[in-house]
């Protein structure tokens, strides 16, 4: 077997590589971002790799991936493992689920966190097609990871085959909250749908019309740039009318100025029945832990929506308006979050934990975004 180096040439989707004892960790978001606002929640969610894969030439019909991940827990709520997709020529080819690693496990009713060590894991990719293949090892979008060792019975090297970039920013929906595996995630389904290479900057809990968040995008390559805003600043009741509408200005502002003439489509929350009409702050319902079926539920007060909070109606209203506004940019785009996934989605797809869509709501979020913008007469006309 051959030892290959994990280097950044072999990735896309990513941001920088961090040195540990075991390996290399990934990141999506770069240094400066990480040192200047060292937000838990945020680092925690950045160091999950979501979309981010190995992309490699290969004749090689064995590969070994070994890897280290640290994981997310929550007592009383069961959460499926991460998993490794492998695709071949662009098809699915295998999934191998995640065992061992670290694990951080977070008690709702305590407030408290512990830590679990584990073991490394091993991904076997056996079999592979004779001859020369594009592989694409994705990576977990619900686990942290580091990367140990990577070996094959024939030499690889990086995939360097050229492909539109799209840069998206979103919530843990973007993210991937409640998909079933890194090629399942919505903005992946899209991606892989385009034809597009997909730099998926959604972090769960953190789409909060950062300006950090809106310099990154800004300095990034992208030929095509979407930013799904709003579920976030509900459900933290992070901001009020008044403060929302300006920051989202400024956020545009940013991005046009590493990109005058990129086409940018802005998108609203998809439908989640909880925030529709009641603002934030969002909250486990303490009642269903233990059970298999968590949820989540809003406290905020309807009545504080005539003094300035935001409930997921006035963020759809306000978004549309702004766009409306910025006329002058015949580049920027909006895009009602319903048309992804509406109320007659949620009657017949319901949001499993009252928040954030299934597998098959996954799947139909993608499938409908890239029948959208990647088209002819889309704001991202690509079609493979």
């Amino acid at each position: 077997m051959i030892t290959t180096d994990i280097s950044a040439n072999l990735f896309r989707g990513g941001a920088e590589f961090e040195a540990t004892d075991r390996g290399v960790r990934l990141h999506r978001l770069p240094a400066w971002v990480r040192q200047q606002y060292p937000d838990a929640q945020l680092l925690s969610m950045e160091s999950q790799p979501s979309g981010v894969r190995l992309s490699l030439s290969t004749m090689a019909t064995v590969i070994e991936l070994v890897t280290h991940p640290t994981r997310v827990a929550y007592r009383g709520a069961d959460r499926p493992r991460g998993s490794v997709d492998v695709t071949v020529n662009g098809e699915l080819f295998s999934r191998d689920t995640l065992d061992g690693g670290d694990a951080m496990v977070v008690d709702f009713e305590s407030g408290t966190t512990s830590f679990e060590s584990g073991q490394p894991h091993t991904t076997l990719v056996s079999a592979l097609p004779a001859g020369s293949n594009r592989i694409e090892i994705w990576l977990p979008h619900n686990e942290s990871i580091e990367l140990v060792s990577l070996r094959s019975d024939a030499p690889i090297q990086a995939d360097n085959s050229p492909a539109p970039i799209w840069v998206h920013h979103g919530s843990s929906i973007s993210h991937g909250s409640n998909a079933a595996a890194p090629t399942e995630i919505w903005p992946v389904v899209s991606a892989r749908l385009a034809g597009v290479d997909l730099h998926n900057l959604g972090f769960g809990g953190s789409a909060l019309v950062d300006p950090f968040m809106a310099r990154v995008i800004r300095d990034s390559s992208a030929d095509f740039i979407s930013v799904k805003l709003g579920i976030n600043v509900v459900n933290t009741d992070a901001m009020r009318l008044r403060a929302f509408v300006p920051a989202v200005h400024g956020f545009l502002d940013t991005i046009r100025d590493g990109h005058p003439t990129t086409p940018i489509v802005l998108i609203s929350p998809i439908f989640c029945g909880i925030h529709e009409n009641t603002p934030g702050p969002g909250a486990v319902d303490v009642s269903t832990l233990g059970t298999d079926h968590v949820q989540f539920i809003a406290t905020g007060r309807p009545e504080e929506v005539a003094r300035g909070a935001l409930t997921l109606e006035v963020i759809r209203r306000e978004l549309a308006s702004l766009v409306e506004r910025r006329a002058a940019d015949t580049h920027l785009h909006y895009l009602d979050g319903t048309s992804l996934y509406g109320q007659a989605d949620a009657l017949q797809l319901p949001l499993p934990d009252g928040l954030h869509p299934g597998p098959e709501a996954h799947q139909r979020i993608g499938e409908r975004f890239a029948a959208l913008a990647f088209t002819r007469g889309g704001p991202f006309p690509r079609t493979r």
